[in-house]
């Protein structure tokens, strides 16, 4: 398997760690309440706390930045660039691992930037496949 469809793997579990990160806290799954209605069909949810809504819109954001992140690479990887493209993989990856946590924790101004660095990466992966 090649570094980038590596990178590609690691992004998907972070990406599906995200996911759980928030339904966790958005459900409060940890109390006897919020079990029941994780798994139940979640009809009725409470109104999530500050960090629930946080870490909900975390995955949300982990998921759209996915959608964009696997076509470029598998792109990069079927025409033969993903040497070139694999730096911009790594950017991606490294500042979506800080971009959650400072998300979630509600480091506005920073995580601004974070998400920044990881569009940079985006945009590296771009230009080795144009």
């Amino acid at each position: 398997m090649t570094p980038l469809l590596e990178i590609i793997i690691h992004v998907t579990l972070l990406t599906f760690a995200t996911i759980m990160l928030g339904a966790v806290l958005r459900n409060r799954e940890w109390t006897a309440e919020g079990l029941h209605q994780a798994l139940g069909n979640r009809d009725r949810l409470p109104e999530p706390t500050e960090l629930g809504g946080r870490a909900q819109r975390t995955a949300q954001n982990a998921l759209e930045g996915m959608a964009l992140f696997v076509p470029i690479a598998l792109v990069a990887h079927l025409s033969g660039a993903g040497d070139e493209a694999l730096l911009g993989a790594q950017v991606y990856f490294w500042a979506r691992v800080v971009y959650i946590p400072t998300y979630v924790l509600g480091i506005a101004y920073v995580r601004s930037l974070v998400w920044g660095v990881g569009l940079l990466g985006l945009v590296l992966m771009l230009l080795a496949v144009l």
